[in-house]
């Protein structure tokens, strides 16, 4: 009976896997998968917060831009915030920059809208994070998947992605 319930597990889990969990496997970086209810009309990183009742600050949102010099470059940033475009433009060594299309997300980056990780991008594009994710022991970023969080110590989000901690907000 208990190996029953094993087998359903590994299962379950299975399914759960995102190319997001494999890539940080492969690098052996420790992360928790953290579902919780996709709301279709609010994808924001608000009501994530919300369904998984952690503090906003922890849950960081990946925002794919495009640079007037170095073409496509990402952010990474507390839900709740706005990213600060002139920053983001310095940060990666631009004079502007741009939030891509919606309609180029998935071409671009290899997800969709509410499910846009920094992690398993089709390429490694240059990525900076709000210096606030060293805030925290550990923080949320998408998992590739509407409905499901990676939960991870910054730093090993920082090495995965090859990120540089910057002001963006």
């Amino acid at each position: 009976m208990v190996l029953g319930s094993n087998i359903l597990v590994l299962i379950k889990m299975k399914t759960e896997k995102t190319n997001v969990a494999r890539s940080l496997d492969k690098s052996k970086i420790v992360y928790e998968l953290i579902p919780y209810e996709v709301d279709e009309n609010d994808l924001s990183a608000v009501h994530v917060a919300a369904q998984l009742n952690e503090p906003i600050e922890k849950v960081f949102k990946t925002l794919v831009l495009k640079g007037d010099k170095s073409g496509y470059f990402v952010c990474i940033i507390p839900g709740a915030e706005e990213l600060d475009m002139k920053k983001a433009a310095k940060a990666s060594g631009n004079k502007k920059c741009d939030m891509i299309p919606m309609k180029d997300l998935l071409s671009v980056a290899g997800y969709i809208r509410g499910a846009c990780s920094p992690v398993g991008m089709k390429k490694l594009y240059p990525t900076f994070i709000h210096e606030t994710c060293l805030n925290f022991d550990k923080i949320y970023v998408s998992a590739g998947k509407r409905g499901l969080q990676i939960y991870l110590n910054p730093q090993d989000l920082i090495k995965q992605v090859n990120a540089q901690i910057y002001n963006l907000i």
